[in-house]
């Protein structure tokens, strides 16, 4: 290890994800001088081709709708910043929560989650379908750059963290159906993830809501006199608003995430010290998690996202898209069903028909599976 990581690694704090508690890989490895295990995971994670793809995958507006709308990548690299700059003044492992913010959309279907909800209905009498589940069977399973292994052989924090993305495990039998290697990084499922996988997760709430916020305003699908409808964020607008500026709108996104980043931090800050935590079995091991927001704060998201759901998700221009997307999930689903022979050289023995057909179709754009439907739907 290089004189740069051995002092990055002290001024960690003891419950951070830091070299004392690094659990390994799977398959043995060895060490970088140059970058921390972590680093490296990151390192792995951005040079996939399923990280690329997320260029052209919807966050909520198809991809040729607008340059400047958000797509599964720069939400991922959103959310990378936001969980990095937490984690830094928290003492925690800022490349760890980096590469789980990098990571945790990988999954994620074309034409986002109404993609999603037809993949898992297309695949309800084989296993199912689940994004997050499918984000690790790409790093464990899927891609595929070394001779000797499958995936990416990133270690066992970082797929600890990714599979508690969401907190504990409730469905395990779900998880070991679609991740068969699973059980090797023998993973505590009722356990809660580190505080950089907490962290992540929440930054992934603050960036989402807020960008949506703000991608919802260019397109004038709502106004910000309707927003002031929301508890405390209406007085955030009055806090910010100037009638004299055309900037209202990059003020507003500002002060919010100030806002939620500010409290997460600070009420993740009393957390540490009012229950105690001094190492990271600590985090583990806890009834609870230990970042969270404060109880104001919730429902001011809580709001946030039911406003987005009646103002623009429901929308009539993102259901005509909903619509679309749903019939192009479908018939490619149904077609390879008949034409798996077309897929030859993209299966794996190791799984079904319909879960390489999953899997096909899951790692599509959507300009790809755009694409695909207009070519074969003749």
């Amino acid at each position: 290890m290089n004189s740069s990581t051995q002092t990055y690694n002290s001024i960690l704090k003891q419950y951070s994800s830091n070299d004392v508690n690094f659990r390994g890989r799977i398959f043995p490895d060895s060490k970088n001088f140059y970058r921390s295990e972590y680093q490296r995971d990151r390192d792995r994670v951005i040079h996939t081709s399923s990280f690329r793809r997320l260029k052209h995958k919807t966050q909520v507006f198809i991809y040729h709708e607008g340059d400047h709308f958000r797509t599964r990548l720069t939400h991922s690299l959103e959310v990378s910043q936001i969980s990095r700059s937490i984690a830094r003044y928290l003492g925690l492992n800022e490349d760890l929560c980096e590469v789980l913010s990098l990571a945790h959309d990988l999954g994620h279907t074309p034409f986002g989650h109404a993609g999603e909800n037809v993949l898992s209905e297309c695949m309800s009498n084989y296993g199912n379908f689940d994004h997050n589940i499918q984000s690790l069977r790409i790093l464990i399973l899927l891609e595929n750059p070394y001779d000797d292994f499958l995936g990416l052989n990133l270690s066992v924090n970082t797929i600890d963290g990714l599979l508690k993305h969401n907190g504990p495990i409730k469905n395990k039998k779900l998880a070991v159906e679609l991740l068969p290697d699973l059980n090797n990084y023998k993973i505590n499922f009722a356990n809660f993830g580190s505080l950089e996988s907490q962290i992540s997760s929440l930054a992934d709430d603050i960036a989402y809501n807020n960008h949506d916020i703000d991608d919802g305003l260019r397109a004038n699908f709502f106004s910000i006199d309707e927003l002031k409808e929301i508890p405390i964020l209406q007085n955030i607008i009055s806090e910010t608003l100037d009638k004299t500026s055309n900037k209202n709108n990059y003020k507003l996104i500002r002060k919010l995430i100030d806002y939620m980043v500010t409290d997460l931090t600070e009420n993740t800050k009393k957390n540490i010290h009012k229950y105690n935590i001094n190492k990271i079995n600590d985090i583990y091991e806890a009834t609870l998690p230990i970042a969270d927001f404060t109880e104001d704060t919730k429902k001011l998201i809580a709001n946030i996202k039911s406003f987005l759901h009646e103002k623009m998700y429901k929308h009539k221009y993102i259901l005509k898209w909903t619509n679309k997307s749903e019939e192009v999930i479908k018939f490619l689903f149904n077609y390879y069903l008949k034409n798996y022979n077309l897929l030859e050289n993209k299966t794996n023995k190791l799984f079904s028909k319909e879960r390489n057909i999953c899997d096909f179709i899951a790692g599509m754009t959507d300009k790809y599976a755009i694409d695909q439907y207009n070519n074969l739907n003749k």
